[in-house]
């Protein structure tokens, strides 16, 4: 019948108005934060945009331009008092990151690029040789100059071996071996040991678990540059922190000001003391009607 409804809002000046919105105003603030179709977060603005339309409602009711100023700061106090504790909180977490995070990253990287470096020379010395483009490859105490025969030998040395613990079977290009079982996927695996550790999932095809040895010992010299890249942009990182971690607060002065002129407005309209309450001037009524005498009478 009425396909569509408008709703007005009247309010009047120097009423009780003023007062409700009040009311309205705090529920509107928690209210409108919980009830979003957006993903629920750790933290909620004390100030949102419904919340403001109720009290620029609020300060219509009021006739005392003072009181529209002190509206008018608190909304701008509390935004910027959110700003400041923003910036706090990422202030202290750049501290943490310049005291901690960054140096110990930088350390590992350092580790790393020496580990790299070493095993990437290593690997070098002994660079496969030949048309197979194999090394001699030493199991259990034996040496084997064809691919095939030390594919076919490394998979019987798996199959002696099935603890999960690394157990030494030989060497391959400078590198000591490691044989362990992984127990959660199910497959053998190796670990060519240099100056650093580097694991090798193996399979069931002889020539291609000497394929995947071949693959990861290759991988050494991108594995130092990409170190070496990782570093300097980790020192680029920690220039930057200590930088940004120099600059003041940028509305600190603002913040202040809008302050101390929030606190003079509250002294003025004393809103600095506590809330009186308002005391009933009519008198007490008991809670239970006196008891009716009736005169007694004798017969």
């Amino acid at each position: 019948m009425f396909p569509e409804v408008e709703v007005y809002r009247y309010v009047t000046e120097q009423t009780f108005d003023a007062y409700l919105y009040q009311l309205v105003e705090s529920k509107q603030k928690f209210i409108s934060q919980i009830m979003t179709s957006k993903s629920p977060v750790r933290s909620a603005e004390d100030v949102d945009e419904v919340a403001l339309s109720f009290a620029e409602v609020k300060m219509l009711a009021t006739g005392d331009e003072r009181f529209k100023e002190k509206m008018d700061l608190d909304i701008q106090v509390s935004k910027l008092r959110t700003l400041k504790q923003s910036y706090l909180s990422e202030h202290y977490d750049l501290e943490d990151r310049i005291l901690k995070h960054f140096p110990r990253e930088i350390k590992e990287l350092e580790e790393r690029i020496i580990s790299y470096g070493s095993d990437a020379v290593l690997a070098e010395q002994h660079k496969p040789q030949g048309e197979d483009k194999f090394c001699p490859m030493t199991l259990c105490g034996k040496t084997y100059a064809e691919k095939a025969d030390a594919g076919e030998m490394l998979l019987a040395a798996c199959k002696e071996n099935t603890s999960p613990q690394p157990v030494p079977i030989g060497s391959y290009r400078g590198f000591q071996m490691e044989v362990w079982y992984d127990s959660f996927y199910t497959h053998y695996c190796l670990n060519l040991c240099g100056t650093g550790k580097y694991k090798v999932e193996l399979g069931s095809d002889a020539l291609g678990n000497i394929t995947r040895i071949e693959n990861e010992l290759g991988k050494l010299p991108a594995r130092l540059e990409s170190a070496k890249t990782r570093k300097t942009e980790t020192l680029e990182q920690l220039a930057n922190a200590k930088t940004e971690v120099q600059k003041p607060f940028a509305y600190e002065e603002e913040l202040k000001e809008k302050t101390d002129r929030l606190n003079l407005l509250n002294i003025e309209l004393n809103l600095d003391e506590k809330d009186t309450p308002v005391m009933d001037t009519e008198p007490e009524q008991e809670t239970e009607p006196p008891e009716k005498k009736t005169p007694s009478r004798e017969r």
